[in-house]
């Protein structure tokens, strides 16, 4: 045993010495005003040598923060600060999401909300996290979250001219089983112009939205936006830590694939429209298609067509999904994307989805979107 930690010994000091020797002789280059490389390492330490297809792709790219400079302009410096802290709030979110498991925060909070949704931890850190982001960017003065029962009003210190619904982290239920989770939001510009925001800054209808969009969590993070003049895809770039705009999204021209997403374990409780429909397209061969994240269920439809209902039904009068936070910004997106967002029958008469006027911040709405194809379908067998 003393033989061998005494060659162990011998071969540690051996390569300690070694070490120095090198390190000798790379200070010795320097002093000299050499490169510091040896010879025969020439090579190594080309710069001649062509970029790489990925290296050229990361430098030209536009990033979002390039994008938003381009969209907002400099009279729009504000809109450009609050869309710079939304990114950065999706981005800690999605580091949020992917060390849940390590960091042992998967798994119930404990309790409901007050919608009656059972809390995720994850709930709690997203709706943290995307708070905290909108009011450190100063331009925020009312914000509506799905998280919490009451509006947040800005101190006016802070506040600004914008004002954000959103839901932190949608689709919560499934993020135990890894399955794709979004971040939804939508911005007004504030009508009151002094003092503290008011709860009448946001209450309103969807066609006063100033810009939507969504972030997905999923084998990607994805970013989809709207400032109402189309919609725009980016991914999240890990390398660099910048989401990249990937182009354009607009629905196919001839309604795309065949896919119908709905959660059909409601279709007792359907109104006959709705039943009608779901089997003509069955009928039709059409493919059904149900994640129960609407970010991941819209985002599908929005690349590869079709349609996706939460209809109201006799459970669910008003519908399931709210309005300022799932409805209007979604509604928003497929619209511009070139597709079609109703609610169906509701309250009497069949309405555009951002039409509707909601009582109060968590007001629910029922939702019909899609291409166009597929939703005036839908909604012909109402006349019938």
């Amino acid at each position: 045993d003393g033989h061998v930690a005494h060659e162990l010994d011998t071969r540690a000091d051996d390569h300690c010495e070694s070490k120095r020797r090198k390190i000798h002789q790379f200070d010795t280059r320097i002093a000299s005003g050499g490169s510091g490389v040896g010879p025969g390492q020439e090579s190594l330490f080309r710069v001649d040598e062509p970029l790489t297809d990925k290296q050229i792709k990361r430098t030209s790219a536009l990033t979002l923060t390039q994008h938003i400079v381009a969209e907002c302009g400099a009279s729009e410096l504000q809109l450009a600060l609050l869309f710079n802290n939304i990114q950065n709030g999706c981005k800690v979110i999605a580091h949020s999401i992917q060390e849940a498991g390590i960091a042992g925060t998967l798994g119930m909070a404990g309790g409901q909300n007050f919608t009656g949704d059972e809390v995720k931890k994850l709930d709690i850190i997203s709706n943290e996290i995307f708070v905290h982001s909108l009011k450190s960017s100063g331009v925020c003065s009312v914000l509506v979250s799905e998280e919490n029962d009451e509006p947040i009003l800005v101190k006016e210190s802070m506040s600004g001219p914008y004002c954000v619904a959103f839901d932190p982290l949608d689709g919560s239920s499934n993020i135990d089983c890894n399955v794709s989770v979004g971040t939804i939001f939508a911005v007004y510009k504030r009508r009151t112009t002094e003092g503290v925001g008011e709860v009448a800054d946001i209450l309103r209808p969807g066609t006063d939205i100033i810009a939507a969009g969504y972030a997905m969590y999923g084998g990607a993070c994805e970013l989809v936006i709207t400032w109402g003049n189309g919609v725009r895809r980016y991914a999240l770039d890990p390398a660099i830590g910048e989401f990249i705009l990937l182009g354009n999204v607009e629905f196919p021209k001839d309604g795309g694939k065949k896919i119908y997403s709905c959660n059909e374990g409601n279709s007792l409780y359907w109104d006959d429209a709705i039943k009608q429909y779901t089997s003509l397209v069955k009928d039709q061969g059409y493919t059904a298609r149900y994640v129960g994240s609407m970010v991941a269920d819209i985002h599908r439809t929005l690349l590869y067509g079709g349609i996706f209902y939460y209809p109201a039904d006799k459970k669910s009068k008003k519908g399931k999904l709210r309005v300022l936070y799932e409805g209007f910004p979604m509604a928003m997106i497929t619209e511009q994307a070139g597709g079609v967002a109703s609610t169906g029958m509701f309250e009497g008469k069949i309405q555009r989805v951002l039409d509707v006027v909601p009582d109060n911040i968590h007001a629910r709405c029922p939702i019909i979107m899609g291409c166009k194809r597929d939703v005036e379908a839908l909604l012909a067998l109402y006349s019938k």
